[in-house]
């Protein structure tokens, strides 16, 4: 799937506030989002200090992304919720993050359950990121 700088970026930068929703990020969280921040091309040091700052970078604001197709938002979504299961600790602010970003993005809550329950049952396998079918079209 080929998208656009702007959902690339909106992309990344959700899934970092979803990772300081619960002011910590673990090593799993860091893992993952350099392996997604590499499947949307970013640079790694660039990701590096982006995942390293967030808890401290007020310049960030908590923003929902709105991406430009339901399919990107259903891959954000599943990513996330993989992201937050991670850790063995989903807080309910990761929870309220995601179901706001599947709402936002027109998915509806049964879709959201759906997908909810999908990774709880996965929480112990590992799970293909979705960022693996995404190439970012930089011209």
């Amino acid at each position: 799937m080929q998208i656009s700088i702007i959902d690339g970026s909106n992309y990344f930068v959700g899934l970092l506030l979803l990772i300081r929703k619960d002011r910590k990020i673990s090593d799993s969280e860091i893992t993952l989002m350099q392996y997604i921040g590499k499947m949307l091309g970013f640079e790694k040091e660039f990701c590096d200090t982006a995942i390293h700052d967030i808890l401290e970078n007020e310049f960030i604001e908590d923003t929902l992304p709105v991406f430009t197709s339901k399919v990107l938002a259903e891959k954000f979504v599943k990513d996330g919720l993989a992201i937050a299961f991670s850790d063995m600790e989903f807080h309910p602010s990761e929870e309220e993050w995601l179901r706001n970003a599947a709402l936002k993005n027109g998915l509806d809550e049964a879709w959201f359950r759906e997908a909810y329950e999908t990774a709880v049952r996965n929480q112990n396998s590992p799970v293909p990121m979705e960022a693996k079918d995404i190439t970012v079209q930089y011209s």
